[in-house]
């Protein structure tokens, strides 16, 4: 049983018996020696290097199974948008401030998203008062993870903190998730 504490109401939902995951629809895949499309990725579950212009390689999926984890638990996509700025500001909202040097060595396109060369121009920059009102709503991490999930359950925040890092380069890799305390200790 899970269940799910919002200010309104309280759901309960019974879990199936098996919880297998199974991986599906791979049409955008692409392999190494293959000419790779500057923008990949489902929007909901797209890196920031990816919005950001900056290229991409395998840590951008780590990014995803991030994603996808915090929605496996909440039951809803983390970040439910479908534009950029507001992408980015989801992000910041849940995350922190992106990093200066990621934002400095941005691609021209994505130069307008900032102000002062390092601030995010939000929410001057919203489309909509929706948009506003779509970010205003999100929690922390750490805050998201504990409406969802017993405290005691640190490893996980721990292991999202460690697949939702901006900077690809300090990104858990896929061994180093697989590895993780979160998956060896289950309790």
């Amino acid at each position: 049983m899970v269940q799910r504490v919002s200010s309104d109401e309280m759901q309960f939902r019974c879990l199936p018996k098996s919880s297998a995951i199974k991986l599906i629809d791979f049409g955008s895949t692409a392999f190494d020696n293959q000419n790779h499309s500057s923008i990949i990725s489902t929007r909901h579950y797209r890196a920031p290097e990816v919005i950001l212009g900056l290229g991409w390689s395998y840590p951008c999926d780590l990014w995803s199974v991030g994603c996808i984890l915090v929605e496996l638990f909440s039951g809803g996509a983390l970040f439910q948008t479908h534009e950029n700025l507001e992408h980015l500001a989801m992000m910041e909202r849940v995350l922190g401030p992106l990093p200066v040097h990621m934002i400095r060595r941005a691609n021209r396109g994505a130069e307008k998203y900032f102000r002062w060369g390092s601030q995010l121009n939000w929410p001057e920059g919203a489309v909509s008062r929706e948009s506003i009102k779509a970010v205003r709503k999100l929690d922390r991490l750490k805050v998201l993870v504990s409406l969802y999930v017993d405290s005691s359950r640190s490893s996980l925040i721990d292991l999202l903190l460690g697949l939702l890092k901006y900077d690809p380069a300090e990104r858990l890799t896929a061994q180093q998730a697989l590895d993780h305390p979160f998956f060896s200790n289950p309790t």
